[in-house]
């Protein structure tokens, strides 16, 4: 109905009202009066009609959404008829000297019984009747807590969503058996599968916002065990700030059940090295590069710098960011290679950084195996070019992203990440900037890794190749990756690696199986295919040598490996050697340096001399 359609249709109903209020009342007191001829009470009948529409429209009687009426209607309601009938009584007083106490009594309260009972007529009719003729699908919500309460209440209030929900389950003990809303809590979370089987649910819904991780997963074991769709609620805080509606749910994802909280910032460490200051960032058109932009905006940066060799990624998060911070971060994109050390030195040279981020690489591991000479040159030639030329222009601070595969390396991609460590150690002990790496597992969602894989997979049936069953790696989020880089800077005083507690590695396979469950099928619909390890992949990870290791945190959940000292002039010797060596001997040297545990100068000068 349109605004105008529905404003006469409440303005002629309540006219009908009113106007039977009171030739009720009259007629019920004095059965034996000609209630349509008497003068006094036509003059009455029509000082109360304009009298009520004068009252409606100042308390916007015609303009609530009476479908969600509540106490606050009723006493708009109230003071609407007393209004109009203290005015009808003046007007009364003022014709005859005389007001007609009993009768307009009798009209205030059979007037508020019909207004009234119209509005809330409506809205009980409404919820009992119209919403039943719309096919609901049962719904079960986990946590009968605010969140939970929230939602089952504009879930039985809204038309706009197919889900009823028809029962809670929470581990609260004090909980059990009350109803919220008319909706019982019927268990506890370890009751899901029952539950679900008894009243017949079709979704589940999770809305528990501070749930743990590890608690989540625990959950989510349980709504697997049914057919039910499972989803989660968003978060609080972005409800109550208008971000999303309470009942946009999202899909659980994959980085819900990594059982493992995000690494929170130290906030007031962080912005007095990047607030107000000029920022670069290498690679910032790629996973890892494009996030850490996003999250040092938010530190507001006097100037941000996107470096990077792809222009159409470039030109994709100078977009993003330039829409939310044109007026408040100065954005610059560049397009150079860091293989271009003549390139390198003069961006450096013109912006004169505070602080760099180096996330420029080459990162495929068994891509990388094939090409052992691009992989040095981007990721050995290329760190060394940034990071001298940070040396050379006195930046503050150079955080190099590194990776748990420069740990005991045996493929090409992880030992050329830790002759970029090395390179940086070393420049550590000779510059006034304070150099530094960062060491974490693989990055779910980033560019490149298995989760897109799976996901292609399971888009086209199946199955989901795994390399070995028993293969474990580290997982973490774009977001906590980025994080972890931005708190290494403030943490870093020279030639640290910085590692995140990671908490225990994950089985691939189990991640395949989580995936293709999260998609909405069965392990055995899909399938899972064992391949067999490829060139240059081990069966587990590491994210710090033995000889690495140091006792104590820096910060929570972040350890400092210790610092391993190169002579620079044997380095620099094994680098450029490497120029001069065929693709089999450079794979070959580079892993035996990266795993070299003690007197590293001393096999370097022996393979240097070889």
């Amino acid at each position: 109905m349109t605004v105008r359609k529905r404003l006469t249709f409440l303005a002629l109903l309540d006219s009908v009202i009113v106007l039977s209020a009171i030739y009720f009342s009259y007629f019920t007191l004095h059965p034996y009066l000609n209630v349509f001829t008497y003068p006094k009470l036509i003059l009455s009948s029509i000082t109360l009609l304009i009298s009520y529409h004068i009252f409606a429209s100042i308390y916007r009687l015609y303009f609530k959404a009476w479908e969600y009426a509540s106490i606050g209607e009723l006493v708009a309601i109230t003071k609407v008829v007393t209004f109009s009938a203290i005015t009808t009584a003046v007007v009364q007083f003022v014709s005859s000297f005389d007001i007609y106490v009993r009768a307009l009594m009798m009209t205030w309260m059979v007037h508020i019984l019909l207004i009234g009972g119209s509005r809330f007529g409506w809205r009980m009719f409404r919820d009992r009747y119209i919403k039943l003729q719309v096919e609901k699908e049962p719904t079960l919500i986990v946590g009968a807590g605010a969140a939970g309460t929230m939602l089952v209440r504009q879930l039985l209030k809204s038309n706009d969503t197919d889900l009823h929900p028809v029962a809670f389950v929470d581990d609260d003990p004090k909980k059990q058996r009350l109803q919220f809303y008319g909706v019982t809590v019927e268990g506890k979370t370890k009751d899901i599968p029952r539950i679900v089987s008894e009243k017949n649910i079709e979704h589940i819904i999770i809305a528990i916002p501070s749930l743990q991780r590890n608690e989540l997963q625990s959950i989510y074991e349980q709504c697997t065990k049914t057919n039910a769709k499972t989803k989660i609620m968003p978060m609080i805080e972005d409800v109550l700030t208008g971000k999303v509606k309470v009942s946009q749910f999202r899909e659980v994802q994959v980085e819900d059940l990594l059982g493992r909280d995000p690494v929170e910032l130290n906030i007031e460490s962080i912005s007095e090295y990047v607030s107000g200051r000029t920022v670069l960032v290498t690679g910032a058109g790629g996973s890892i590069g494009s996030e850490i932009c996003r999250q040092i905006c938010t530190f507001q940066p006097r100037k941000l710098i996107l470096l990077g060799h792809g222009e159409n990624s470039i030109y994709t998060i100078d977009k993003e960011l330039k829409n939310r911070y044109h007026n408040l971060i100065e954005i610059i994109p560049v397009i150079g290679d860091i293989q271009d050390r003549a390139r390198m030195f003069d961006v450096i040279g013109e912006h004169k950084p505070d602080v760099i981020y180096h996330a420029a690489a080459h990162k495929h591991v068994p891509l990388m195996e094939f090409n052992p000479t691009e992989a040095v040159k981007n990721n050995i030639f290329g760190t060394k070019n940034v990071a001298e030329a940070a040396d050379t222009y006195k930046v503050k601070k150079f955080v190099l992203i590194s990776s748990d595969k420069a740990v005991n390396p045996t493929n090409v991609m992880g030992a050329t990440k830790r002759v970029a460590e090395m390179i940086i150690q070393q420049l550590a002990t000779v510059s006034d900037t304070t150099f530094v790496a960062v060491r974490f597992g693989n990055v779910l969602g980033s560019r490149g890794s298995v989760v897109p894989l799976f996901k292609e997979q399971i888009a086209k049936g199946g199955p989901v190749t795994v390399t070995h069953p028993e293969m474990t790696r580290y997982f973490m989020t774009i977001p906590e990756a980025s994080r972890l880089v931005i708190q290494a800077g403030a943490l870093a005083r020279g030639g640290e690696i910085f590692v995140l507690d990671m908490g225990e590695p994950v089985k691939i396979v189990d991640l395949a199986k989580n995936l293709i469950q999260l998609s909405g099928y069965s392990v055995e619909e899909i399938g899972i295919e064992f391949t067999g390890l490829r060139p240059g992949e081990k069966m587990y990870e590491e994210l710090l040598n033995e000889n690495e290791i140091h006792p104590k945190q820096i910060f929570p959940k972040i350890h400092i490996g210790k610092a391993g000292h190169v002579e620079g002039d044997v380095l620099y010797e094994f680098i450029d050697s490497l120029k001069r060596k065929n693709p089999d001997r450079i794979r070959q040297d580079l892993i035996d340096i990266a795993n070299t545990k003690v007197n590293l100068d001393a096999k370097m000068k022996q393979l240097n001399n070889v």
